[in-house]
């Protein structure tokens, strides 16, 4: 307790206890040590006797004025901290650390050692080291502190990270499986900055503060991170970092950074939900200015870009600029704004690979892709357009067209083959749904089957299409879009995987009283768990038998109140006037 006061030349209970042991008059002894080191004030001997009178202990007193005092220092500290040329004020701090220091084990003292090293921009090595040792030192120091710590201490900082990281993957995947199933209410619906305002972002931005270093440490851990786990959150993080330092103005980072202006114009896209004109010529603008010798900047810019918030905005920027085109009678290779959406989608989707191969070179289009998929697409939308059209004819002038339910082997083919035409294809799948376009759906749904990468099976975009299903809730008291839906799609992997089997549950927790009974009673028995299925899929399976059991019981009990309209039976006709 009393460890430094030695140091000081300040005696410790350590010294009253020798004089003790070895004065023959203990009270003289204690008298003369009091005078030795009590407060040096000859005006407060006459009024200690006074406190004496009011029962006000010594150790009262003197405890008081030591706080006092304390809190004084610790303002003083701040004061000569802000003030004055750097080199002055610096010095000053650090002769008071060397003065103070070896009292840092001592409770009472010890924020103001930990207060002037909080100040200090550069902590003396050997007192970092005997902090960095300390488990109580170190956990108790500043952040300030510890940064400066971190920086040359790369598993320490891992350390402290690592379990931010894990928090941040769990609260994405939970949102993911939102018991919550709304169009308007769903994964994307935050905006960005509130996004940026999680405890996990914020906690990290305050960790990394200015410090260059600390912040390439966490970009390299995030990069490793999704090297090993192909888990696309890290990217979201990887965005959300940056930008949140740039709300704070860091620009000791923000500037170094070289993915710095792009993230921010993506950032603006990602908050409209729309690349326009304008933000789209800066960010091609951003892409064709990377310069030779500098090709290691696009893994940055193709994880930023692999961020989900990012995919959706350009996939829906993709599927609504299709439309325009259907409009305006024009082709997707005419369209410079669609091409650098497909160049930027293509960025994104192969992240990983680049990453991985370090390899940084953008992927070549396929030709194809714009050629013979997106008017493949396209096309998708004039049938629409023409069997709406058909439908509001007067009966003599339909046609006996029937809505189309084949597709070309080359939209399969390619759905199958290329992630990027597989990610285009299912927000489009989604657009129709929004619409609550059941004709679309039914046509498509079989080739949601097998896609790239089982990407239609991928929580995200389950997540999504199960929130858009909630518009065609009507739909499920029809036999034919039930069958479709879940023996023709959702079923056929939900064994083998088990987010899918999730997946199915929170869709049905929320409609399972518009579903035919025959089929609610089969998708009963299909999705019961068994003994090796996860306790999240064991509990929604619950609840959902749960809300059966309710649905099943509520009839009962209005049959048992007799219907208000049975008296209104017996009234007469009046009679006409």
């Amino acid at each position: 307790m009393f460890s430094g006061l030695q140091q000081l030349g300040i005696a410790s209970g350590d010294d009253l206890k020798e004089t003790l042991t070895n004065c023959t008059e203990p009270l003289k002894a204690i008298d003369q040590f009091q005078i030795e080191n009590g407060i040096l004030l000859p005006s407060l001997q006459s009024a200690l006797p006074f406190l004496d009178l009011h029962s006000i202990p010594r150790l009262e007193f003197h405890q008081s004025v030591f706080d006092e005092l304390r809190e004084k220092l610790l303002d003083k500290v701040a004061t000569i901290a802000s003030e004055g040329k750097d080199g002055d004020r610096y010095n000053k701090l650090e002769d008071l650390l060397g003065k103070c220091f070896p009292l840092v084990k001592v409770p009472s003292i010890q924020p103001v050692v930990m207060c002037v090293m909080k100040h200090l921009p550069k902590v003396p090595e050997e007192k970092l080291k005997l902090v960095m040792a300390d488990k109580e030192l170190y956990k108790i120091c500043a952040t300030e502190v510890k940064r400066q710590i971190w920086q040359d201490n790369q598993a320490l900082f891992g350390d402290e990270v690592s379990p931010l990281l894990k928090q941040y993957i769990v609260e994405k995947e939970n949102a993911l499986f939102s018991s919550e199933l709304s169009v308007l209410h769903n994964f994307f619906s935050a905006s960005p900055k509130t996004r940026r305002q999680g405890e996990v972002v914020q906690k990290l931005t305050n960790m990394i503060g200015k410090n260059v270093k600390l912040y390439d440490m966490v970009l390299q851990f995030l990069r490793t991170l999704f090297l090993r786990t192909r888990n696309v959150h890290y990217c979201t993080l990887r965005a959300e970092l940056l930008m949140s330092l740039h709300d704070l103005d860091i620009s000791e980072i923000c500037s170094v950074d070289p993915c710095h202006k792009f993230t921010w114009c993506l950032d603006a896209c990602i908050r409209e939900r729309f690349v326009d004109a304008k933000r789209a010529r800066e960010l091609q603008g951003f892409l064709d200015g990377v310069k030779k010798g500098q090709e290691q900047v696009l893994g940055d810019l193709s994880m930023i870009l692999c961020d989900p918030f990012a995919i959706n905005t350009l996939a829906l920027s993709t599927v609504k600029n299709l439309q325009e085109l259907v409009s305006q009678d024009a082709l997707p290779r005419d369209s410079p704004d669609l091409l650098l959406l497909l160049r930027m989608l293509s960025l994104g989707q192969g992240a990983w690979d680049m990453i991985d191969s370090q390899v940084f070179k953008e992927p070549k289009m396929e030709i194809e892709l714009i050629t013979k998929f997106l008017p493949n697409l396209m096309a998708f939308v004039v049938d629409d357009y023409s069997f709406n059209v058909d439908q509001k004819l007067p009966t003599d002038e339909k046609t006996a067209n029937l809505y189309p339910n084949t597709l070309p082997e080359t939209f399969i083919k390619f759905i199958l083959e290329n992630r990027v035409a597989c990610e285009i294809a299912l927000y489009y799948v989604l657009h129709i749904t929004k619409q609550r376009n059941k004709n679309a759906i039914l046509r498509l749904l079989p080739s949601l089957v097998e896609t790239y990468n089982d990407m239609a099976f991928s929580d995200i975009f389950l997540h999504l299409f199960t929130s858009h299903l909630t518009l065609l809730m009507e739909e499920f008291s029809a036999e034919e879009f039930c069958t479709a839906l879940f023996d023709g799609f959702i079923l056929t992997t939900f064994s083998s995987k088990e987010n899918v089997h999730r997946h199915i549950l929170r869709l049905l927790l929320h409609l399972h009283h518009k579903v035919v009974p025959t089929k609610m009673v089969s998708l009963q028995k299909a999705l019961e768990p068994t003994k090796q299925s996860a306790e999240a899929v064991k509990d929604l399976y619950t609840q959902l038998m749960e809300k059966i059991e309710s649905l099943k019981q509520s009839p009962v009990q209005t049959a048992e109140t007799p219907p208000l309209e049975l008296p209104l039976r017996t009234a007469s006709t009046p009679a006409a006037i």
